[in-house]
């Protein structure tokens, strides 16, 4: 069974070997490389190809921020998954707009962030609770005047759109609508070049400002 090959990008040490030993001990994880800073982290994505790279924000050289823009410049179907301590909305709309598949803020428990490796590289979503609730608000109180429906979407689309805004898995998508979880990647590929973006959770927030989805189709 192919393993999922893990990036970290991390400045403090212990941290970053603590994050390693719990990852290494996943049958179907292994961590390829490990960057003490930015530029080392977009460099390392370039050469090892990882299928994840768990980012910190603030790092030498290079933010988070700008290292998951570059990262995602690259011509590699690399998801990035944020683990940080910082929770303000500069930190978490800048990333998310930038290309980052999940944000975890540091305290998460092992299996939660074993299991959003997982979710991000399976191509989900994974924001940590109080995230999602500073997107939802900031969703709300963003000018109406963006929220107008846009008729992109094809109704099997629009129906994988919805069930992917409430977290529901490929696979557990694949399952409800009697589809193979191939198929169910297809039609997220074919919503991400529609509108756009590069993720689940870039999907959901723009379906959420364009009208294709309401609060009421999140979890």
């Amino acid at each position: 069974m192919a393993k999922i090959r893990v990036l970290l990008a991390e400045d403090h040490v212990i941290m970053r070997e603590g994050t390693r030993e719990f990852i290494q001990r996943e049958p179907d994880m292994e961590v390829v490389g490990e960057a003490d800073d930015g530029e080392e982290a977009v460099r390392l994505a370039s050469e090892l190809k990882p299928d994840v790279v768990v980012m910190d924000i603030r790092m030498p050289k290079l933010n988070g921020i700008e290292a998951t823009k570059q990262i995602k410049t690259l011509s590699i179907p690399t998801a990035v998954l944020i683990l940080t301590a910082y929770d303000n909305d500069q930190y978490i709309f800048a990333l998310l707009e930038a290309g980052a598949a999940g944000y975890l803020l540091k305290g998460v428990r092992v299996h939660e962030l074993i299991d959003a490796i997982r979710a991000v590289y399976a191509g989900e979503s994974v924001l940590h609770p109080v995230v999602a609730s500073r997107v939802v608000r900031r969703l709300i109180a963003a000018d109406s005047g963006e929220a107008k429906a846009v008729d992109v979407l094809s109704e099997r689309e629009a129906e994988i759109l919805k069930m992917a805004a409430k977290g529901i898995s490929n696979k557990d998508i694949a399952e409800q609508l009697f589809l193979s979880p191939r198929t169910v990647q297809v039609h997220l590929g074919n919503i991400f070049n529609k509108l756009g973006v590069a993720s689940r959770t870039e999907a959901v927030l723009y379906g959420l400002k364009r009208g294709l989805l309401s609060l009421d189709d999140l979890p």
